[in-house]
């Protein structure tokens, strides 16, 4: 009788690379294909959305990220794991808002913020009737729901930046899951919220059991070899959940070793490249591959684990260099105009090969970004971002 198949991380590294379009951009996928691969691409901040889709796709501009997301509606900009703004693919909306509306709620709120179950349905059919025909901002959004609602249901009463916030905005991520919300363009400086049924006629989120197990597979083919606890931590799920859904897809997944450590893939997808991985990249904020990828110990090996990852652990707060596929370096990126100042500092000395690639892939920014680009290998002095 075989034990399970023994993986090395560099094997698995030089697979991920390949499998998250970034050993070769991918030539014939669009911007909403490797949102998908990517179990969602982090979109907090949209240029770095734009970036990590765009810089996957040869040729592809941030032109091409906003087109998929505003005119082709091939991507929405939504609430997706952790209760995160994420980009995900139109097509896997039914997914995401099945396996995400399934798992309990993140946030907790006292008395008198918190609303009943009863008065949280009623509240989420009025965003959702409200958004119907309209892309609205929160002041007319909180407008029109005190109109079919009441006044109990716009209170400010949520402790904000500068003030407080109306009671209703404490389900927004509850609402976007349900299928009822999801962003529109903004209006200036304002935000705009809408309803995905207005271009995705016959939409709903799937059964919640079924949803997740799909969205298991799908993490398990970028992120494999991975644990319920790994799972557990990236959906922000109770780590028992996550153990009994690893156990009702049974003979679907497969037990490996890990460089001698317990872990899961897809049932048959244990080869990986022949040759390690070799080279360059700079991935921007919150990019899913460094977000996503366990275990974090080898992905930010030794000082990368002190300069690029917050005190309590968290990843994605920095850019980061890749040497070789694993975090190596962290980087900044100024804009001014029609340029981007880039400072890169790497936490070893950069091979003269090494130092080519660098250059290379802050052009690769610079086209992405459709910007002229300086690039300057030094200390980044700008913390990270919240």
């Amino acid at each position: 009788m075989t034990g399970p198949a023994a993986l090395t991380w560099s094997g698995v590294t030089a697979r991920r690379m390949a499998r998250h379009a970034l050993a070769e951009p991918a030539a014939d996928l669009r911007p909403d294909a490797i949102a998908g691969v990517l179990c969602g691409a982090h979109a907090q901040l949209l240029g770095a959305a734009e970036l990590s889709i765009g810089r996957r796709i040869t040729g592809a501009t941030r032109a091409d990220v906003r087109r998929a997301l505003w005119e082709e509606r091939t991507l929405v900009k939504t609430f997706g794991p952790r209760g995160t703004i994420h980009l995900l693919p139109a097509a896997d909306l039914a997914m995401w808002t099945g396996a995400l509306s399934a798992l309990p709620p993140i946030t907790h709120h006292p008395d008198p913020v918190r609303f009943s179950p009863g008065q949280a349905e009623e509240v989420m059919a009025a965003i959702g009737d409200s958004l119907a025909d309209a892309e609205l901002t929160v002041d007319e959004l909180t407008e029109s729901l005190e109109a079919r609602t009441g006044p109990w249901a716009v209170e400010r009463t949520m402790e904000a930046f500068g003030g407080k916030w109306p009671r209703w905005r404490q389900l927004t991520g509850a609402a976007a899951h349900r299928g009822m919300l999801c962003f529109g363009p903004d209006r200036g400086r304002n935000v705009t919220y809408t309803n995905p049924h207005r271009w995705l006629p016959g939409f709903r989120p799937a059964d919640g059991d079924a949803a997740l197990r799909a969205l298991l597979t799908r993490y398990l083919y970028a992120y494999g070899p991975a644990t319920p606890a790994n799972f557990a931590q990236w959906l922000a799920m109770p780590v028992r959940r996550a153990t009994e859904l690893f156990g009702v897809l049974g003979e679907e997944l497969e037990r490996v070793e890990l460089d001698g450590t317990p872990a899961w893939t897809l049932a048959g997808d244990t080869a990986t490249p022949p040759e390690p991985y070799q080279g360059i990249r700079l991935l921007p904020y919150f990019d899913a591959y460094v977000v996503a990828g366990q275990p974090r110990n080898q992905l930010y090996p030794g000082a990368a684990a002190v300069r690029a990852l917050t005190p309590a652990g968290q990843a994605g707060n920095y850019p980061v260099l890749l040497v070789d596929g694993v975090v190596g370096g962290v980087w900044h990126q100024r804009r001014s105009g029609g340029a981007i100042a880039i400072t890169v500092e790497p936490l070893q000395q950069l091979t003269a090969p090494q130092r080519r690639q660098l250059d290379e892939e802050a052009s690769l920014v610079g086209a992405v970004m459709e910007a002229a680009v300086m690039l300057t290998v030094g200390t980044v002095t700008v913390g990270a971002h919240a």
